[in-house]
C-alpha cells in the first residue's frame, strides 16, 4: 500500500504541498468566493472551520484501508487552490478546486494532470472524478487529465475515469 501521508509533487508552475492545518487562514481567503460552490453546494468556510476540517483531514481516514491525501497548490508565493485523493488499494477518487482569482490560467488542468501522474507513480491504476453535468470547465479539466466519461452517474454527477 502507498504511504499513509501524501508526498509533495510539482508541475511546471505549481507545487502541490501536503496539507497542513496552518494553511487554513490563507486557504480561507483563496476559497472565499461563493461562486466556487455553484455546482457543489454549500458556502465558503471560515478560517476556523477550515482549521477544524484540515485537522480531521490530516489525521487521516478512520478506515485503515483508506488514505486521505490532500495538497494545497502553490503558484509562486501564493496558495491558489487544492487537490485531493481518497485512495483505496489501487483506486483513487480525486477532486480539485482553484480559487476564483486564479481561474482561467490552466492551473486546474495542470494540477489535476499532475495529481493523476503522481497517483499513477504511486501504484494507483484507477482514477475517478465526479463532475456536475453543467460544469463544462471541470469536464475539460478531467479530460485534460486523461479521464473520460464512464456513462455512470452518482448523486447527480457523472463519473469520469481512467483505468476503469
Amino acid at each position: 500500500m502507498s504511504p499513509r501521508t501524501p508526498e509533495p509533487f510539482t508541475t511546471p508552475r505549481l507545487d502541490a504541498l501536503p496539507l497542513r492545518v496552518e494553511y487554513a487562514d490563507a486557504m480561507a481567503a483563496v476559497l472565499a468566493d461563493p461562486a466556487l460552490h455553484t455546482f457543489t453546494g454549500g458556502e465558503p468556510e471560515t478560517a476556523e472551520a477550515l482549521w477544524a476540517r484540515y485537522a480531521r483531514q490530516t489525521a487521516g481516514s478512520p478506515d485503515p484501508d483508506e488514505l486521505w491525501w490532500n495538497w494545497v497548490l502553490r503558484a509562486g508565493n501564493a496558495l491558489v487552490g487544492y487537490v485531493q485523493a481518497t485512495v483505496r488499494d489501487d483506486r483513487a477518487e480525486i477532486a480539485w478546486v482553484v480559487g476564483t482569482d486564479w481561474q482561467g490560467r490552466g492551473y486546474a488542468r495542470e494540477a489535476a494532470g499532475g495529481l493523476v501522474a503522481h497517483l499513477r507513480e504511486t501504484g494507483v491504476r484507477t482514477v475517478i472524478a465526479h463532475i456536475h453535468p453543467e460544469h463544462g470547465a471541470s469536464a475539460a479539466v478531467a479530460a485534460g487529465a486523461g479521464l473520460a466519461r464512464t456513462g455512470e452517474w452518482e448523486d447527480g454527477e457523472e463519473r469520469w475515469g481512467l483505468g476503469v
